[in-house]
């Protein structure tokens, strides 16, 4: 048939769902197309906390919120533009005073902000463990106090405090928070593990996110596992390594030993992701030369 100069059939418009995953900050770019109002669901993990040094503590992990499944939905305007902030993983502390452990940094969608990771405690003189999504885990011998999670407040809940530490007479350090287990307490005998992270399916297939980071150990015995979702490893004595947080899973780094291999358990970037149901539409085959206008004209031509 022919339709405006083109001759074949012409297929009906797919609807389907738009799955936006930002492993770096960004825009999300909602089409006109889709039910009115335009809602979505999202996932916002902010970056895990660095751990910390001289038998230090795992640093917390970032943030965990999300709508999926069963949540509430963002509304977001139509043919609007959003822009998406995805924080960085904190910094591993040093053995010298200088620089300590840091923070991880926000994450950020539309209203939804997950807060970074708190700091892993550095032993001795401090500083003491971070506040923040995860707290970060305690240190030999002080300050021996985990951090606090769930800092600033949210509901449900963005993370778990820090574990604390043991002091004597193997000085294990207390694990980072994770997104839904505090971290273990470090014992005389080993560090604290990183609390469990969260799985979530919304990028199609279920991962595990925001994870802490295990405590570290002094003089014998094992650093604490990182939690499930990109935790890193506490570090194992004599002077074992600390391992990282996962990049784009929010999880805290591993305290490390003294003096051992330092500047290794830095925090986990974070990560968004943005689901628009019946958002996109698509065809293949031939379209007429009408319905392609109407489609472009309208921001939703894919």
């Amino acid at each position: 048939m022919s339709n405006g100069g083109i001759i074949g059939p012409v297929n009906d418009p797919t609807i389907s769902d738009l799955n936006q995953t930002f492993t770096a900050s960004g825009t999300f770019n909602m089409p006109n197309s889709g039910p009115s109002p335009g809602q979505v669901d999202y996932l916002v993990v902010a970056g895990g906390g660095g751990g910390g040094a001289q038998e230090g503590g795992g640093g917390g992990a970032g943030g965990y919120r999300t709508s999926f499944p069963g949540g509430t939905k963002l509304t977001i305007t139509k043919g609007s533009a959003t822009p998406v902030t995805v924080g960085a993983g904190g910094a591993a502390g040093n053995q010298s005073d200088s620089p300590v452990a840091t923070a991880g940094s926000d994450s950020i969608f539309s209203t939804i902000t997950s807060t970074g990771g708190g700091r892993g405690a550095r032993g001795a003189v401090g500083p003491a463990a971070g506040n923040g999504g995860s707290g970060g885990g305690g240190a030999v011998c002080a300050p021996q106090t985990g951090g606090t999670g769930n800092s600033p407040p949210t509901s449900p809940s963005q993370g778990n405090p820090g574990g604390t530490s043991a002091c004597s007479p193997a000085f294990g350090a207390g694990g980072g928070g994770g997104a839904s287990a505090p971290g273990s307490n470090g014992t005389t005998a080993n560090g604290g593990a990183g609390g469990a992270g969260s799985a979530n399916s919304i990028s199609g297939s279920p991962v595990t996110y925001a994870g802490g980071g295990g405590g570290s150990v002094y003089l014998t015995g094992t650093g604490g596992a990182g939690g499930s979702g990109g935790g890193g490893a506490g570090a194992s004595a004599p002077e074992g390594s600390a391992t990282a947080g996962t990049v784009n899973r929010g999880g805290g780094g591993g305290g490390a030993t003294n003096p051992g291999n330092l500047n290794t358990g830095t925090g986990g970037s974070g990560i968004v992701v943005v689901l628009a149901p019946n958002a996109k539409v698509t065809a293949s085959g031939v379209w007429s030369l009408q319905c392609a206008y109407n489609f472009r004209k309208a921001g939703t031509w894919n």
